[in-house]
Order: structure tokens, then C-alpha cells, then sequence
């Protein structure tokens, strides 16, 4: 198996990431691991796309342990010598009429949807093959988060020099002004998963930066957004089915070798966006 070709889809036991893992079951030459935080989650989902007669693997994977993430790192590396397509899904958002305190939304939301999404790719960018593909699901609330921030963060956040740290640094300053309620007076704006997905976005352009200074050019790393979608987190009301919006991220995760763009980019309906 070693010369086999994996593909890891980060929170594909239901919603979007179900449909992406349905997805590159028909689409990708090599073996597709659905990963879950809950195991028996997890591996209800593997049974309804086996039951598809499509064919996958399952690891548990949470991405908020480090642990968990460097035990599915060392299987990856023993097993396929690496990873050829990450496709970072998992994710929480809160919903509206959630009484948890704004503090502790930001601070749950971030851990999770920035900061583990962070460790995931701080362990698991380095074992990405050449012509690799690394796809985060983003959103465009972070867009338009983006937006609402002071024009002093806005520079910050597009800027061509920021750092992985730089960014680790607004994330946490966010959070801690979260938690004193301060967050607006210092520019931020009033959205905790708007915030987490302007880090996801960031850190996307920040890495496909790295790779080419390190002359990996032929791994592309990019984002998109998951658009309104019928699924436990977006509501029932949502226009896009998880299999429609599930076409961006598989867009991403299935360019061929040789392709040099879109790399570093933020796409919507396989478009790229201005950031």
C-alpha cells in the first residue's frame, strides 16, 4: 500500500463532509479515509457509503487533541508514505440563539475551527506528497467578517507578510478580548465562527506561501467557502444541498498534476474570490 494514493476528508461523518467523501469515492484513484471525532458516528457513516457500493476507509480523527492527530499522522506515513489529498472540513458554529456566553463562544469556536485546524496542518502539511492537495473549508462569513473588522485589522489580515504567528496572535488577542467584551472597541467584529474562518483563510495564503519558498511548488494549498447549505449547522432553510456545495472542495482536492493554480487562493462555485 505504501505506493497507494490516500485522501483524508477531517469531519466527513455527516453534512458537508459526508458529501466530499461520497464525492472523491467516485472521483479519486486511491483509498478515501473518512475521519469523525466519535467513533460509532463515524463508522455509521462508513456503512451508508458502503451501502452505496462506493468503497472507504475510516480513522477517528479529533482534531482538537494532538494525540489523535499524530497517531493518524504516523498510520499515514507507515502506511501510504504520506498524504496526497487533506481535505481540512471539520468545524463547529454555534447557533444563533445560543446562550453561552460571547467569551466562551469564541474561545470554543477558535479551538476548534482555527486552532485545531492549525495543529492538523502543522502535523500533517509535512507528510503531503508531491502534487499533494490540501483543501480548508472555509466560509464566506469570514469574508464578510473580514469586512466588519477595523481598517487597521483589515491591512493586518491582508497583508502579504503576515506570519503564522502574527495570525496566532489576533486569533488569541480576539479571544481574550472576547472574554472582557471588549472585542468591537478593538476592532473585531461581534462574530466568533466569522473570526475562526478569516484564521482559516489567512493561514491558507500564509502556507501555500511557505511551500513555494521551500520549493514544494507542486502542492497546492487553497480554501473555499461552503456556501448555504442543508445541514445540521446551517438549518434546513439553506438553498444548496451538501453534495452541490461539496463540488468546490472536490474541485480543489482533484486538480491534476502539473496544475499550478489556484494555489493560496479563497474560491467560491469553484471561482476564486477576492480577499
Amino acid at each position: 500500500m505504501a505506493n497507494s494514493k490516500v485522501a483524508i476528508v477531517t469531519g466527513g461523518n455527516k453534512g458537508i463532509g459526508l458529501a466530499i467523501v461520497r464525492a472523491l469515492c467516485k472521483q479519486f484513484d486511491g483509498d478515501v479515509f473518512l475521519t469523525a471525532r466519535n467513533d460509532e458516528r463515524g463508522k455509521e457513516a462508513v456503512k451508508l457509503i458502503e451501502s452505496e457500493g462506493l468503497k472507504v476507509k475510516y480513522h477517528q480523527l479529533v482534531i482538537d487533541d494532538k494525540k489523535s492527530i499524530q497517531q493518524i499522522q504516523t498510520f499515514m506515513t507507515e502506511t501510504y508514505n504520506g498524504i496526497d489529498v487533506l481535505v481540512n472540513n471539520a468545524a463547529i458554529a454555534l447557533k444563533m440563539k445560543d446562550t453561552t456566553p460571547f467569551g466562551e463562544q469564541a474561545k470554543v469556536t477558535l479551538a476548534a475551527n482555527f486552532f485545531g485546524t492549525l495543529d492538523v496542518l502543522r502535523m500533517l502539511l509535512p507528510t503531503i506528497k508531491p502534487n499533494g492537495r490540501v483543501v480548508n473549508v472555509s466560509s464566506m462569513a469570514g469574508a464578510s467578517a473580514l469586512g466588519k473588522c477595523s481598517a487597521e485589522l483589515q491591512q493586518v489580515f491582508r497583508s502579504d507578510s503576515i506570519t503564522e504567528k502574527q495570525l496566532c496572535e489576533r486569533m488569541e488577542e480576539f479571544i481574550k478580548y472576547a472574554q472582557k467584551g471588549t472585542h468591537t472597541e478593538h476592532g473585531y467584529p461581534n462574530t466568533a465562527y466569522g473570526v475562526s474562518k478569516i484564521g482559516v483563510t489567512v493561514l491558507t495564503i500564509i502556507q501555500a506561501r511557505q511551500l513555494q519558498k521551500q520549493e514544494k511548488n507542486t502542492i497546492l494549498v487553497n480554501c473555499c467557502c461552503r456556501g448555504w447549505v442543508c445541514t445540521d449547522m446551517a438549518g434546513a432553510k439553506a438553498p444548496k444541498t451538501p453534495d452541490q456545495v461539496a463540488e468546490t472542495p472536490v474541485f480543489l482536492a482533484m486538480l491534476p498534476p502539473g496544475t499550478t493554480e489556484p494555489n493560496g487562493k479563497f474560491l467560491f462555485d469553484k471561482t476564486v474570490r477576492p480577499w
